[in-house]
């Protein structure tokens, strides 16, 4: 008798703006995570794009995040169960240190973070797809919640995140846009945290939007 091998696991990617509670849905799911966040490039990096205008390195920025990396770990993760992937310290723009993150079995885990939809193109490519949510919770939420996490987490410098929060409010409805141009479904916790529950079940969601580049 042959003993048949697990089959690959598949990857739901979670984006929204910063403070859309992805974090909090991913944790409710109670499926693995990979933090998108740990492969943010290093603060001494000569490529960090800056914001416009101004000397602040712009976190918020696709090409201040390792996307290559990033997607590598999804695949190795999807194929053997198992990878190592950076320690990121948001406060101090930098990588402390290398730990596993292993999925088991599992036929399904989260990827989070605010670039996630930047790769679901090359995900939906490599077969590893099962699904990309886009969180949002409207801008003066996200606001209000986004200033009070990384408050207490001491992420970043009061005047510094004030800056960067005012942006984003004034930004989060093209981010969102932006996010559903490359193939994100945006839905509120709830509604993602149902088609979460489907995907682990092996239903088909709904609907999912097809994967584009913004105009």
């Amino acid at each position: 008798m042959s003993i048949l091998s697990p089959s690959p696991a598949r990857v739901v990617l979670l984006c929204g703006p910063s403070g859309s509670g992805k974090s909090l849905v991913s944790a409710r799911s109670g499926l693995p995570v990979l933090r998108l966040d740990d492969f943010y490039k290093e603060g001494d990096d000569p490529t960090l794009p800056q914001v416009a205008g101004s000397s602040d390195i712009d976190w918020d920025h696709p090409d201040s995040w390792d996307a290559d990396v990033a997607v590598a770990a999804i695949v190795e993760l999807c194929r053997t169960g198992r990878t190592d992937v950076p320690v990121y310290d948001i406060s101090l723009s930098a990588r402390t240190g290398t730990e596993a993150v292993d999925v088991g079995r599992t036929p399904l885990f989260i990827a989070e973070g605010i670039f996630a939809a930047e790769v679901i193109t090359r995900c939906q490519e490599l077969g590893v797809l099962a699904d990309a949510l886009c969180l949002s919770r409207g801008p003066m939420r996200t606001f209000r919640r986004r200033f009070l996490r990384d408050l207490r987490e001491g992420r970043k410098s009061v005047p510094f995140l004030l800056r960067r929060g005012w942006r984003l409010m004034r930004l989060e409805r093209s981010i969102v846009a932006r996010q559903t141009g490359l193939g994100a479904y945006a839905c509120d916790k709830d509604e993602a945290l149902g088609r979460l529950a489907a995907a682990a079940v092996g239903r088909r969601p709904a609907r999912i939007s097809p994967a584009s580049s913004p105009s």
